[in-house]
């Protein structure tokens, strides 16, 4: 299935926008190194591209070191309280379906407080743009665990171990009913760049867990599996209609054995690219997208790429078309709403 080319807030002509119209003019208040500097460079590379005028962009954060993230674009934008930038961006595109709205969080702001709107505006199809930042620790008050952390990990707020099992983003989006999920990583950002586009471009909600590095807080969390000698091992580049192969020798390969995936070695015990997975991102049913969210290292190789990608009518074009048929009922009387059905007198 092929995105939609029509992208809300999208000019019929060519605006030929580049990265820096983007750049606002605010100081970038990030610690040196830190993953979010990628993550902001790719989302202005990928923005000219998709042909949006400034005025039809709008970002909206909750709170955390990613929700600075729409100070630095040179858009319109918002910074709204922990956790409700779901519901912020919801009112937006009600509002305004022409706009093209980003939600920009990370993995205390939008699975801590903000789990219920997360979980919300997913199944309801809203057609936005939500990326988290996912650095498995809470950065902007400097070091305590998340809902992301792992089990038994030490913190200032865990200092004999994490007790609480992490949650898995990409689990929670799918179950949820999530159109669009995906997954990358700051330090690929050729990966990244073009995940970011392809949930631009697709209509509904779009999710993407992009694995940040927070280099002061919780540095190298990724290292087993991002470094350059070990990250053709240690990850699966997921490709739609392709069989899932990895490793350095592109000799690694993933099956079912059940409802289990297992790695297996093509050319041992008979095994062919034919037994192998064949990655199918428009399956309707999401039980391959969440087998594969199941899938974490040093077990297997973790999958990057879009899990799942399929067409459903968005949350804004259903209420119009209740709007709709509503007016087309006629003129209201709202004094005779309101004295409509049960009522009563307070003495």
């Amino acid at each position: 299935m092929t995105e939609p080319l029509k992208i809300a807030g999208a000019s019929e002509t060519p605006l030929n926008l580049q990265r820096t119209d983007f750049i606002s003019d605010q100081e970038v208040r990030w610690c040196p190194g830190c993953g979010d500097y990628s993550i902001l460079f790719q989302v202005q590379s990928v923005l000219p591209k998709l042909n949006i005028p400034r005025e039809n962009l709008v970002f909206v954060s909750g709170i955390g070191c990613s929700s600075r993230f729409p100070y630095y674009m040179n858009t319109y934008g918002f910074h709204t309280i922990h956790g409700r930038a779901p519901t912020v961006a919801t009112g937006i595109k009600l509002a305004n379906p022409d706009l093209s709205v980003w939600v920009i969080t990370g993995d205390g702001d939008g699975l801590s407080i903000g789990g219920n709107h997360f979980i919300h505006v997913m199944r309801r199809n809203l057609d936005v743009n939500i990326l988290l930042f996912n650095n498995r620790i809470y950065g902007l008050t400097k070091g305590q665990y998340s809902p992301t952390s792992e089990f038994g990990k030490k913190t200032k707020s865990s200092p004999m171990g994490n007790i609480e099992r992490p949650i898995n983003p990409l689990c929670v989006a799918i179950a949820s009913e999530a159109t669009f999920v995906a997954r990358s990583i700051d330090v690929d950002t050729k990966h990244l760049a073009a995940t970011i586009e392809r949930a631009a471009r697709h209509r509904g909600v779009s999710f993407v867990e992009i694995y940040q590095n927070c280099n002061i807080f919780n540095d190298g969390a990724y290292k087993p599996i991002s470094d350059k000698e070990v990250r053709a091992d240690n990850m699966l580049y997921l490709e739609h209609g392709k069989p899932m192969i990895f490793g350095k020798d592109r000799n690694k390969g993933i099956r079912l054995n059940g409802i289990r995936p297992e790695v297996v070695t093509i050319g041992e015990h008979g095994v062919t690219v034919d037994d192998l997975l064949v990655h199918d991102e428009n399956a309707e049913d999401p039980t391959l997208a969440y087998l594969l969210t199941q899938m974490n290292y040093p077990e297997f190789p973790v999958p990057m790429g879009v899990f799942r990608s399929v067409s459903r009518p968005t949350f804004e074009e259903l209420t119009q078309q209740q709007i709709e048929m509503a007016m087309a009922r006629g003129k209201g009387n709202l004094e005779r709403l309101l004295h409509s059905g049960d009522t009563w007198v307070v003495e």
